[in-house]
């Protein structure tokens, strides 16, 4: 992780790079099987069974003389017979005389002891590429599966550009970017064969285009501590990607400080606590239902009075199209403006991919309001129609930072333009 953390936040010098030891699998043998209850003999009580023995016998005394001539037999009879094989006690029956002693079965053999193995190690992950590819498996089945039906052994036409458009507006493209790649397909191939693979070149080339001016690695400045709010709407993924973020920065060195800003879920107070708990970082919060902005600002003054590199600040989720809700986001960012007035001095828009066309509307609010300064697409794995990070890019030209493919920290990775733009055509990693 330390290359891409570089790479995304390129202010290490002089620093030499140490890799995490590998983790060693212990092997943990369980605890022996506790030893089976042994058979408890029941033994006959001493004096007293004397004395109601012969009460119960009486009436049938005669004929217990003709049929056993020894009564010290019948006692021994009882006693064997009265033996249980297990812990509960059975009523003592006067035997029959006549009756052959029963043969106790042989004891059942043990049953085998199943020892269960150490969990192997699990295999390494494959490579960045590799799961950039499959986490837009989605997408890139939708619009490389439909080219493919498209243009096999067919002539590029109005139908089969018409259909191509539709393909690409379903992918959440947008119809500028839409238009564009049209464009470029039919140039000079109009009433003519082209093979679906060439197609998904020019695709993946009209894409990049349009991605590669706002690929711009996150950096951190000279301020100190270096402010970093995190804003979006609700189950966007913002608290998750604070963590990860600053698990990478923990790594590398910088202390971390996170503030709970999400005042209005207990869960997101409690999950940036565990983040915390878990990279060493000091995690700031108040009761819930607290002022969010009172808290932020107390975050920036201890950050400065304990010489914290770097802040995240997260805030509560929230919908664009609440005039109250981002009302507050803007008292917050005042309010950490009167301790530096340069803070903050990040602020990044986590957008859920899975939202589609509302990822448009959403970066074009909270850009007015907090002024966003990056973006980062989280669940990109989840939808077939990853284009809308294209479409915001053509729209916006805002600086995409990193997007998210899963749930690991690894999956949060720094945006390559050409890679994705490759993912989503379907092509075959270089």
């Amino acid at each position: 992780m330390a290359g891409f953390f570089k790479k995304l936040f390129n202010r290490i010098t002089g620093k030499p790079t140490e890799e995490a030891a590998p983790e060693v699998v212990e092997q943990v043998a369980l605890p022996a099987p506790a030893p089976e209850p042994e058979a408890v003999e029941i033994v006959s009580p001493p004096p007293k069974a004397k004395k109601t023995a012969p009460q119960k016998v009486a009436p049938k005394k005669a004929v217990a003389k003709k049929a056993v001539p020894k009564k010290p037999e019948a006692k021994k009879v009882a006693a064997k017979v009265s033996k249980p094989k297990s812990l509960q006690v059975e009523p003592v029956t006067r035997p029959d005389p006549f009756e052959r002693e029963p043969i106790a079965p042989p004891p059942s053999p043990p049953k085998p002891v199943e020892v269960m193995q150490a969990s192997q190690p699990t295999p390494q992950r494959s490579g960045w590429l590799s799961r950039l590819t499959q986490g837009l498996t989605k997408t890139s089945k939708s619009i490389g599966g439909s080219i493919t039906s498209i243009f096999t052994k067919k002539k590029l036409d109005k139908a089969t550009l018409q259909d191509l458009e539709d393909t690409l507006i379903q992918a959440d493209l947008g119809l500028p970017v839409a238009e564009r790649i049209i464009a470029a397909v039919s140039h000079g191939r109009y009433d003519k064969e082209i093979d679906p693979e060439e197609v998904k070149r020019i695709l993946a080339s009209e894409v990049a285009k349009v991605l590669k001016p706002v690929e711009v690695p996150f950096n951190f400045g000279s301020e100190k501590p270096f402010v970093i709010c995190v804003v979006g709407v609700n189950g966007s993924g913002k608290t998750t990607t604070i963590g990860k973020l600053g698990s990478i920065a923990a790594a590398e060195g910088y202390k971390v400080k996170f503030a709970a800003g999400d005042t209005f879920r207990a869960a997101a107070i409690e999950q940036l606590t565990v983040w915390g708990n878990r990279i060493g970082a000091q995690t700031i919060s108040r009761p819930q239902g607290a002022d969010s902005a009172g808290l932020a600002f107390d975050a920036v003054k201890e950050a400065k009075e304990d010489g914290t590199d770097i802040l995240f600040i997260d805030t509560a989720g929230r919908l664009q199209n609440k005039a109250f809700l981002m009302d507050e986001l803007d008292k917050m960012v005042r309010v950490i403006k009167k301790l530096d007035a340069s803070a903050p001095h990040a602020v990044l828009l986590v957008l859920d991919a899975t939202t589609g066309q509302n990822a448009m509307s959403q970066a074009e609010i909270f850009t007015k309001v907090a002024g966003v300064t990056g973006l980062i697409m989280t669940k990109l794995d989840g939808t077939a129609r990853g284009g809308i990070l294209v479409a915001i890019a053509e729209k916006f030209k805002l600086p995409i930072h990193a997007i998210g493919v899963g749930e690991m920290i690894e999956d949060l990775q720094a945006f390559d333009a050409e890679a994705f733009a490759r993912a989503i055509a379907g092509l075959d990693e270089k």
